[in-house]
């Protein structure tokens, strides 16, 4: 067989982007934009896929050259590095999982593999069925269904070739800066009074917190796009209490919608025909048994459906939900056995563009990612010129554009701690960049030293969100004694001291790409010895973030050190410190030389405005020098695509007499500037000064520090 060798593709192809396939394939729901070269290798290329059946299996596999790490593949649990490891894609609900299990939530058939000297390529195979990838000496992906065209893209660094997977699949769009704060969720807060006693808790207590969620125990019997009557009578007071209070609120939905006949989402569905229909004759709904009992299941893969669904957003965005989370929809199924779904022989009414007609083999995988589509345009529809916010379980690769996600229904363990920092890299690697882990663990009881260096971590991850089952005891914060409530306050005001930067690098994720958490490999893509780091991530390309995933021993220390375990190429990035007292549970971060980093005073939420300044966080290279910038807009809307908005770039030198001066080399945009001073801190050892020579965006001088 012939091996994966040098980037011949680039010699041939001046996108260098390459498809390849064997007979018909579907439609791939997952394209932005499709590729722009197809066909077979040239007969002198060293390498081409080589396809197969096996059975009623399509076979697609590409041989690898020795030395070759290999990640990706979207959700998954275990290492970062994917070496020796096969991957079920096959969306399951899959509570209780673990390290070993082959199959999550979502599916991403993508692999991003990076030679030894530092060159990548990935791997895309089109297929929406559910597959089998294997990553061993070959990289072999079998489907139940027709052999995958396979699409490979050549580049010279591993960010490259995720910025091109960007180019196929979209990227995620730019997040309200809510969404990057803190968010406390529970299943559940059975009552009204509940959600607003936990909201005054972190107000009274000065923790930040920027949202809180509602799961399926606000609803009036599980029917969706309901409230309870009792236990939750006001959904608009409640809402706006909460909105005074600065807290934004986000609302669960699931699939399954209760057959009922006095239910009116019931009845319009079933009116409309939008849900799922057997394929025997005569053919009758689809029921399945959920939360509610038994439910219809509405169609996604149908643009009708989605518009109908779109609409019962309306009953959520009329009482002031600011997101919604949908839950549930692989689709699973309580009463359908060790598969949890439902029959792949069900007919689907997809869209031309999608495939056309099918059955759910076909579309089992992008059941969740339509549905998370059909939220996310109902909120765009609704609330026209405000930016969406949609958390979705099941996805497909793609779906970025449409959600967020988290890692689904983890465990309070060590080991689902330790999994959390690579589950979230990989997911990055795949196109998903807005993800986070259910902080202290989602089943059983985190202990406080758990809680607290979880939330540590979790707080420097894209999407923060802690989240635990009613039958642990509480999760809140203060729940665990006040040693750990002070590294709680202590993680989230970092995060919050962040927000301005992390909501430059969601910018920065939504135009090209990128990941927000990057595995440290990003950073110098030709040293081996960072290819396997997971307790360690970039967030940007600008801060390293050193974790402690060690269960303390006997003694309450770590097995590591307890500053983190050092990472040697990167010796030249600064320690940083942003707290006021030390910590010795929370990460340590380093800043990059070269680097100008935005921080804010710290807040309680996001819609607060500090009257402190703004602080450039500078620390010269070895040639002396920094650049960085700091993006601003409105946070909500969508004015920023007409212009609205300011990204302020930085330059930073060290002259003669051992100071610092910092200048503005451009400004863009029109938003107006910002209201306040801005302080400029080197973090630079011995510098004596820092001398800013040109007036900031507020028209004033900056200060020097």
């Amino acid at each position: 067989m012939p091996e994966w060798t040098a980037p011949v593709v680039s010699e041939m192809l001046g996108d260098r982007i390459a498809r390849f396939r064997a007979g018909d394939v579907v439609p791939f729901p997952g394209y932005v934009e499709p590729p722009r070269a197809t066909g077979p290798l040239p007969p002198h290329w060293s390498a081409s896929p080589r396809f197969a059946r096996v059975g009623s299996c399509g076979v697609a596999r590409l041989w690898l050259e020795p030395d070759i790490d290999l990640y990706g593949t979207g959700m998954v649990a275990g290492p970062l590095r994917r070496n020796g490891t096969s991957i079920r894609l096959d969306n399951f609900d899959a509570w209780g999982y673990a390290a070993a299990s082959r199959k999550l939530y979502q599916s991403h058939p993508w692999v991003l593999g990076v030679r030894r000297d530092g060159s990548a390529f990935g791997m895309l195979f089109e297929t929406t069925r559910r597959a089998t990838i294997s990553l061993r000496r070959s990289v072999t992906c079998i489907a139940m269904g027709p052999a995958p065209a396979v699409v490979v893209i050549e580049r010279a660094h591993p960010m490259e070739v995720v910025e091109a997977l960007a180019t196929l699949t979209g990227c995620a769009p730019m997040p309200p800066r809510w969404a990057l704060g803190y968010h406390q969720c529970r299943y559940s807060y059975m009552t009204a009074e509940r959600v607003l006693e936990v909201g005054r808790e972190f107000r009274a207590r000065r923790i930040p917190c920027d949202g809180l969620w509602m799961d399926i125990d606000h609803m009036s019997g599980f029917r969706c796009f309901t409230f309870d009557h009792e236990r939750f009578p006001d959904p608009r007071g409640l809402h706006h209490a909460l909105h005074e209070m600065g807290f934004h609120a986000v609302t669960m939905v699931d699939p399954g919608i209760k057959v009922d006949h006095r239910y009116g989402v019931y009845r319009s569905g079933r009116a409309g025909g939008h849900f799922l229909r057997t394929p025997h004759e005569p053919p009758g709904e689809v029921h399945v048994r959920v939360w509610p009992g038994q439910c219809a299941l509405p169609d996604f893969l149908n643009s009708r459906v989605r518009e109908w669904w779109s609409e019962q957003c309306r009953e959520l965005t009329s009482v002031g939900a600011d997101g919604v989370w949908n839950d549930m929809n692989e689709p699973a199924a309580f009463d359908a056995g060790p598969r949890k779904t439902i029959s792949d022989d069900i007919p689907h009414r997809a869209d031309a563009d999608l495939g056309g007609p099918g059955d759910h083999g076909r579309y089992h995988n992008v059941y969740g990612m339509q549905m998370a589509r059909a939220t996310s345009e109902g909120l765009a529809r609704l609330r026209p010129n405000r930016r969406v916010f949609v958390l979705t379980r099941a996805n497909f690769l793609g779906g970025q554009r449409y959600a967020a996600c988290w890692t689904g229904d983890n465990t309070s363990n060590w080991s689902h701690l330790a999994m959390s920092i690579p589950m979230v890299l990989n997911l990055g690697l795949s196109g998903q960049p807005m993800v986070g882990p259910d902080i202290g663990g989602f089943s059983e009881n985190a202990t406080p030293e758990l809680f607290a260096r979880w939330m540590g971590i979790g707080a420097l991850l894209p999407f923060a969100r802690g989240h635990s089952e009613k039958d642990t005891k509480d999760h809140e914060p203060w729940s665990f004694g006040a040693a750990c409530e002070a590294t709680c306050r202590r993680a989230l005001e970092r995060r919050m001291r962040l927000l301005p930067y992390l909501y430059g690098v969601a910018r920065e994720s939504a135009m090209t790409g990128r990941p927000i958490a990057r595995p440290v490999f990003m950073a110098d893509s030709t040293d081996a010895s960072l290819r396997g780091i997971e307790d360690a991530f970039l967030l940007g390309g600008d801060l390293l973030v050193r974790a402690n995933v060690s269960e303390p021993s006997a003694n309450g220390q770590g097995s590591m050190p307890e500053h983190g375990r050092p990472v040697p190429v990167l010796a030249s990035w600064r320690d940083l410190r942003l707290e006021s007292e030390d910590d010795e549970v929370l990460p340590r971060l380093a800043i990059r030389p070269g680097a100008i980093v935005p921080i804010a005073p710290i807040m309680q939420h996001t819609g607060e405005h500090p009257v402190k300044p703004l602080t450039l966080l500078v620390n010269l290279d070895a040639r002396h020098e920094a650049r960085g910038s700091y993006y601003e807009d409105d946070g909500e809307t969508l004015d920023f695509r007409q212009g609205q908005y300011r990204l302020t770039t930085f330059e930073a030198a060290g002259d003669e007499r051992g100071g610092v001066v910092v200048r503005i080399e451009s400004v863009e945009g029109t938003w107006p500037p910002h209201a306040h001073l801005i302080q400029v801190d080197c973090v630079n050892p011995g510098t004596r000064s820092v001398r800013v020579e040109t007036i900031d965006v507020s028209g004033q001088r900056p200060r020097a520090s």
